[in-house]
């Protein structure tokens, strides 16, 4: 195979075609919310709120959380078009294969892979130690004589309850989707209700002084009192980590095929579950902060903390009983995705045909669900996730980013494939390029040129965001050089952005759109590329070889096995 067919086998796009699926047709847009509520509002909501304003923000971690909501809300937008576009299992891999192309398609998947089932292994660890905190350590000191793990970037045990947990659910999703979203529905209803309670309460027991307490009544090394004891900067960092709280509604994305009407409860459901979890994320670090000054929360179970020091017992011990359901929707939303996205790569023939077997009676991806299941399950058991939590994140935002990208690649994609249709007779220059004549009409060369400037605005933020983070300190000392480093990306970004705005948009009319299309996209790749030059090196290490392993499967096995590959050589036969 000579070099221009092997970037075309890489660069084959699945066709946007919406058949009959053999998954049932059951989740209403109040399932998909709640889907999306209970995965997302678990763990953040318990913990999240009272770590941030003790360590980074303090009270003004209300602001961190409005400014990740703003974030998580560009890339919402984003999946909310493409889940109208092509209601299909598979999220961002789907999305990918549509607009991009098969080898991207797959590192995105292979990727999503790895952050679903990161993140279920480090919320079934969460429900377990929060589980043994609650029980005096029963669980750990019982498995810590039993069966105890002495190896480095292990855990200290094996911890068989967490595997129960995670089998349990797995089985549930295995048997009926139905059934499981119920389930589903009950905790998150269950959730929600706890958030609602504590507002209340919390509500009654506010005070505002603790929102301007004097810099000579807080401990030292704990900022320096008001609202803005860390400074505007504390408000930044709180809100590169307030995001992190906000990842999972992407889950709903991954339900298209089972949904009854995807075009319209997909973009509705992402919109109002995130909407939700805003208020929820705000009222909690409101009532929390007016009631126990910030100085004084607790880290590890700031709810029950504050409530105990206002003397609410009862309230201590229904906020420690609705925790539980929290996490465990949570676990719920963050594990349903993960067999779908397999389920949608094995249909494709990128992996192993086993996963993408639907059984007949139950319509569930059933052995893709038990194997995930079982993986991510020895993740829990046998392996410190502290290290590896980090690389949820990292395919987070590597999703996000793509799906903004291509939301901007299909905006300006030619309308008619005639060729005839599309040619486009001006002469190349300043002009055509800025599209001065106000062409209107979307053309080969176009959608090439958005294609080939989307891809150079990726590097340009990268370019930018590995100088904010190198050199931030001192930028803001004013040194020169850092300042021009900062400076080029930032001119060439403002002229890349001005020349997709200007060329011709597609007249394909949708049921769900992004606005402010490009600016809204190119905002969320920004965003999430920083926050992805924000992670440790070893966390990209880890992520290396994760992908290493991906390659090796890919090359070997899912080009000769692709249904687009296939598809090739009838034709050519």
């Amino acid at each position: 195979m000579n070099l221009k067919a092997f970037y075309q086998s890489l660069a084959r796009k699945k066709p946007l075609v919406l058949g009959e699926t053999k998954l049932k047709k059951f989740l209403s847009t109040l399932d998909l919310t709640a889907m999306g509520v209970g995965s997302t509002l678990g763990v953040g909501v318990y913990v999240l709120a009272g770590e941030v304003s003790k360590n980074i923000a303090g009270p003004s971690v209300i602001i961190s959380f409005a400014i990740a909501a703003f974030a998580s809300f560009l890339a919402a937008l984003c999946y909310a078009e493409f889940g109208a576009r092509v209601p299909k299992a598979g999220s961002a891999y789907i999305y990918s294969f549509v607009t991009i192309g098969e080898f991207i398609a797959f590192l995105i998947g292979w990727n999503l892979i790895l952050e679903y089932a990161i993140g279920s292994a480090s919320v079934a660890k969460g429900i377990s130690n929060y589980v043994d905190s609650i029980s005096g350590e029963v669980i750990s000191n019982a498995f810590l004589q039993t069966v105890p793990i002495n190896v480095p970037f292990f855990g200290q045990y094996a911890d068989f309850f967490a595997l129960g947990i995670i089998l349990f659910i797995s089985i549930g999703l295995a048997f009926g989707a139905r059934e499981s979203a119920l389930m589903n529905n009950i905790f998150t209803t269950t959730n929600i209700s706890i958030v609602i309670f504590v507002i209340i309460c919390g509500g009654l027991n506010i005070n505002f002084d603790n929102w301007r307490i004097p810099a000579e009544k807080v401990p030292e090394g704990l900022g320096d009192g008001g609202f803005f004891p860390y400074g505007v900067m504390g408000v930044i960092k709180g809100a590169g980590i307030c995001f992190y709280a906000f990842i999972g509604f992407d889950v709903i994305a991954t339900a298209g095929e089972e949904a009854k009407n995807p075009k319209k409860s997909i973009p509705l459901s992402i919109c109002v579950s995130l909407l939700i979890i805003f208020l929820a994320y705000f009222g909690i670090s409101s009532v929390l902060t007016l009631m126990v000054p910030y100085h004084d929360q607790d880290e590890k179970a700031p709810l029950p903390a504050a409530f105990r020091a206002i003397g609410w017992r009862f309230a201590e011990y229904i906020v420690t009983f609705g925790a539980i359901f929290g996490m465990l929707a949570s676990l719920f939303g963050a594990m349903f995705p993960l067999p779908r996205v397999i389920y949608a790569i094995a249909a494709d023939g990128l992996i192993f045909e086993l996963f993408g077997k639907i059984h007949q009676k139950f319509k569930t991806p059933f052995w893709g669900t038990l194997i995930a299941g079982i993986l991510t399950g020895i993740l829990a058991a046998f392996f410190d996730l502290n290290q590896l939590v980090n690389m949820m994140s990292i395919g987070t935002f590597m999703a996000y980013s793509i799906v903004a990208a291509c939301v901007m690649l299909l905006r300006y994609e030619i309308d008619n494939e005639d060729a005839d249709y599309h040619v486009d007779n001006r002469q190349f220059g300043f002009s055509k390029v800025f599209n001065l004549d106000n062409f209107r009409t979307p053309t080969t060369f176009t959608s090439g040129l958005v294609t080939t400037l989307v891809t150079f605005y990726a590097v340009l933020c990268v370019w930018m965001s590995l100088t904010i983070s190198f050199t931030g300190r001192k930028i803001l000392e004013a040194d020169a050089i850092s300042i021009v480093l900062l400076l080029i990306p930032i001119i060439l970004i403002a002229i890349v952005m001005t020349v997709i705005a200007r060329q011709p948009k597609s007249s394909k009319v949708l049921t769900f759109s992004v606005p402010f299309t490009p600016w809204f996209p190119a905002l969320s790749i920004m965003v999430n590329i920083y926050l992805m030059t924000e992670l440790d090196v070893a966390t990209w290490i880890r992520f290396g070889v994760w992908i290493i392993i991906g390659l090796l499967i890919y090359f070997f096995y899912g080009r000769r096995f692709s249904i687009l590959n296939n598809n090739d050589n009838n034709k050519t036969n």
